[in-house]
């Protein structure tokens, strides 16, 4: 009878952090808002084009800011408030889910339209993404890191079962004007959390030339023993492994032949799954041969990912969408708290958006692709080689490096901060 309190308390640990409960609040209702319009743009791009490349084109665009000008987000959330960093990112998101609900609301939409938007919030989370990642581990004391980062990661996929399901309602029901809007007034919620939250760490303003601060941060993830390894794998990771729910339009169209409650249905499963996975991960407080585990997880991602693309009966689908979102965000969220536990509070925003940079390029590269090799090969083909693709990189990490290179290291690398600024 006293385990039960004992494993919730050790579950939720991050949330005895007032701070921390703020921001996971308020970036709760904004990210349930983000896959609101996600929702409506995804089936109108494709309702716009009947083409799955323009599927993979959106995704692109909204990514390749973030290829572009995350890096320098990184440097300025080293040396700015990353408070005011992550606020400006909000304002610009909002305005253009408000601009995007007028342009729909007005009947002048079109998908170059979608597109440019597309971009433009991306480039306001190319500066946010790094000041986010910057501040979320000084909200909790270090020792509650990974448990703070499943936490955000559950809040993430919360959102991901939410927000789709009030998307298909809201586009259904009152259409994908009101999907964008609600969007835009999410953004609301985080804006107050970070108005309230105390930030107990304040970059030191420096003089170094952003360039050299760059190189400085690359530097440092060269000499950090298992993070060069660790952004290796997290493209790979999300080139052929996350792009399964970018395609599901194609799959509920062309294969099961049915509609948005459908692709609803999907979604849900995906994030159902996902929430199981960070809290798996948010139980564990300490556990030996994490880096193994996660290689086991990605080897099986891509062997889920092969089947749902070949399977044509909907529950074994949903069961495989399932366990699929479980295995991305448990490896997902075992490689990222490993990325947090390698740096330092000064390099955090310089090596977290290098490692972000990794990680969420691989998903526009991996949409643009599969985006151009569905209408030559077909969906089954496309996605299942790239499932294949990803267990079979896996595996050569497996059996090829030893356990200590996805183990955070014990000591700083010889190229510290301090002596490389000098």
């Amino acid at each position: 009878m006293s385990r039960s309190p004992n494993f919730f308390a050790r579950t939720f640990r991050a949330f005895h952090y007032r701070d921390f409960r703020m921001m996971w609040i308020g970036a709760c209702v904004s990210t349930i808002g983000t896959f609101v319009q996600q929702f409506a743009q995804s089936w109108l791009v494709y309702d716009l084009t009947k083409d799955a490349f323009y599927l993979g084109l959106d995704l692109f665009l909204g990514q390749l800011p973030i290829m572009m000008f995350s890096l320098f987000g990184g440097v300025f959330a080293d040396r700015m408030d990353r408070r005011k960093m992550l606020l400006a990112s909000q304002y610009i998101q909002m305005v253009c889910a408000f601009l995007l609900a007028a342009l729909f609301a007005t009947h002048v939409i079109q998908v170059w339209h979608i597109l440019a938007l597309s971009f433009f919030v991306g480039l306001g989370q190319s500066f946010g993404g790094p000041a986010y990642s910057a501040l979320l581990p000084s909200l909790v004391d270090p020792e509650d890191l990974s448990n703070a980062i499943a936490m955000n990661s559950i809040q993430f996929n919360l959102a991901r079962i939410v927000g789709p399901t009030i998307g298909g309602i809201a586009y259904t029901t009152l259409g994908a004007t009101w999907c964008f809007t609600l969007n835009g007034i999410s953004y609301v919620a985080v804006i107050i959390s970070l108005f309230m939250i105390q930030v107990k760490f304040v970059p030191a303003k420096s003089t170094v030339s952003v360039l050299s601060s760059m190189k400085e941060g690359i530097r440092f993830i060269r000499c950090r023993d298992g993070m060069s390894a660790l952004v290796i794998l997290a493209f790979c990771t999300t080139l052929f492994g996350f792009s399964l729910n970018s395609f599901l339009p194609v799959f509920v169209r062309t294969v099961f032949h049915k509609g948005p409650e459908t692709y609803t249905i999907l979604l849900v499963c995906s994030g159902a799954g996902s929430i199981a996975g960070a809290l798996s991960v948010a139980a564990v407080e300490r556990m030996k041969g994490q880096g193994r585990l996660t290689l086991l997880i990605l080897v099986l991602l891509g062997i889920i990912i092969a089947g749902f693309a070949m399977s044509r009966w909907l529950p074994l689908s949903c069961v495989l969408m399932f366990l699929a979102g479980t295995a991305i965000m448990a490896s997902a969220s075992f490689m990222v708290s490993l990325a947090q536990l390698l740096t330092t509070d000064a390099m955090r925003g310089r090596v977290m958006s290098v490692y972000n940079l990794a990680f969420r390029s691989g998903i526009p590269l991996g949409a643009l692709v599969l985006g151009k090799l569905i209408p030559m090969y077909g969906v089954t083909k496309a996605l299942s080689g790239a499932g294949l693709a990803l267990s079979a990189i896996s595996l050569y990490f497996l059996l090829t490096n030893r356990e200590s290179t996805f183990r955070p290291a014990t000591r700083q690398p010889s190229a510290s901060p301090h002596s490389t600024a000098m």
